[in-house]
């Protein structure tokens, strides 16, 4: 007897550890994605600083800019380095290369200028020790006066407003697994999974919810480009907010990390051009509805206060979520970090389009058909962002190389609606610390009425 109880209880322990394994590899596997996604830049021995000579970087068309490159070793300026550089509009074909010998440390090249609204970058690379160090920046010319040049279709508000009739028709049948190993004191953790778009399709994510009554403000996190897990937003939800982070794959976001990086490089691979030539058919139509779809969850749910709907997301979680907030009223507030998918047909006009650039060189020999430009129309965020009716707040930097300012600026300019914009001048596809503090305070302010 008492050796059974023994073995049951060293059997029940071990069980225990193995999950609590499972999780922390889980957990770090997520934590490891995470800082990927923010694509935070290495820090390294040699340093290439490149600096326009205006503190806000940002001039008159006609005016001319002046680059500063400096390079730096343990903070001091490497003296007699051979630096290699190149300027012309972001994301396009230099206009001017050459090179210089730092005798100081340091010079100053002419950037020369741009004579309609854009984006001018300087791109500086040296060799030390064997090794190439590389260094940006990026000047902005009357960005405010971008104008996008992506089209937008008679029928676009049709489309999709029978598109979500369409949808509506789907019985959301959720599910909800509470997930016990990530439940904290205050919070309880499912994995949600509903019925969304046609055949079948599925849409999953990880909702936490506060565990004492009450009614809460929701928001929705809407994901960057991937396939991966989620864990969920505890932090957020441990203030008074209902989260709900989806993946859009449609498959469940707790499987083995090894399935996320299997369908990456496999049957997902290249996902944001499947089906581009059929505008019904495209792949993120099932994606956008979800978003919508998500919401219909959200607002179902007993807990939540009837009101305070909120969406916040980075580069294409900053796409969807002014897309779900073009799309669904319900949305009170939205905050997009460098939103992709805008103003994608900039190439085809001779400037920077936003990701995944599917018209630049590289791409368009697969995808210059009229079909494709088509429809495109229909999902590029310009034409959603012209229907946001609610406040915003809006945050990237100019040295984006992943999602172009050009393309971003194209965005931003057709929204009527209040905004907010936080430009961190010298960042690329990453974040500062800083900045994703003040982005968290303004979306969990307005949800919570502070």
């Amino acid at each position: 007897m008492i050796y059974n109880k023994l073995s049951y209880i060293l059997a029940f322990n071990q069980t225990l550890l193995m999950k609590r394994i499972l999780n922390y590899r889980w957990l770090l596997y997520a934590l490891l994605i995470s800082v990927s996604l923010q694509a935070q830049p290495t820090e390294r021995y040699i340093k290439v600083i490149v600096a326009p000579d205006r503190d806000n970087w940002t001039y008159k068309t006609g005016e001319n800019v002046r680059f500063t490159i400096t390079v730096l070793k343990n903070g001091n300026p490497v003296r007699d380095v051979k630096v290699n550089y190149e300027i012309g509009p972001e994301k396009m074909d230099a206009d001017k290369k050459s090179s210089a010998v730092l005798s100081k440390g340091a010079t100053t090249i002419d950037g020369g200028t741009m004579k309609s609204p854009g984006f001018l970058r300087c791109v500086a690379t040296v060799m030390v020790d064997g090794q190439e160090y590389r260094g940006l920046a990026t000047a902005g010319f009357d960005p405010q006066n971008l104008t996008p040049t992506v089209e937008n279709p008679s029928d676009f508000t049709r489309f999709w407003e029978d598109a979500k009739k369409e949808a509506e028709k789907i019985p959301m049948d959720a599910e909800m697994t509470l997930i016990p190993e990530r439940c904290t004191e205050k919070i309880n953790v499912y994995q949600v999974s509903l019925q969304n778009f046609r055949n079948r399709s599925r849409i999953y994510g990880i909702l936490c919810m506060p565990k004492k009554d009450g009614k809460y403000p929701a928001l929705l996190k809407v994901p960057g480009a991937g396939i991966r897990p989620y864990s969920g937003d505890v932090v957020t939800a441990e203030l008074g907010i209902i989260t709900l982070e989806i993946g859009i794959h449609g498959i469940p976001v707790t499987l083995d990390p090894e399935v996320y990086a299997d369908l990456g490089a496999g049957a997902l691979n290249n996902y944001q051009q499947f089906n581009l030539d059929h505008r019904d058919r495209y792949y993120y139509k099932r994606v956008y509805l979800g978003c919508v779809r998500a919401n219909d969850f959200l607002v179902s749910l007993p807990q939540f206060d009837g009101v305070n709907l909120g969406v916040s997301g980075g580069s294409q979680g900053g796409a969807l979520s002014i897309i779900t907030a073009g799309l669904d009223p319900r949305v009170k507030y939205l905050a997009a970090y460098y939103p992709a998918l805008s103003d994608m047909t900039g190439y085809l006009k001779g400037r920077a389009g936003g990701w995944p650039h599917m018209f630049d060189k590289n791409n368009l020999p697969y995808n210059d058909l009229k079909e494709k430009q088509e429809t495109i129309k229909y999902y590029d965020v310009v034409n959603f962002a012209r229907q946001v009716k609610i406040p915003g707040y809006y945050s990237w930097g100019f040295n984006d190389e992943t999602c172009p300012p050009t393309s971003m600026y194209a965005a931003y300019n057709v929204i009527t609606a209040p905004r907010e914009l936080y430009l961190a001048l010298e960042t690329g596809h990453w974040t500062y610390p800083e900045q994703r503090d003040e982005f968290n305070k303004w979306i969990t302010g307005k949800l919570l009425g502070n």
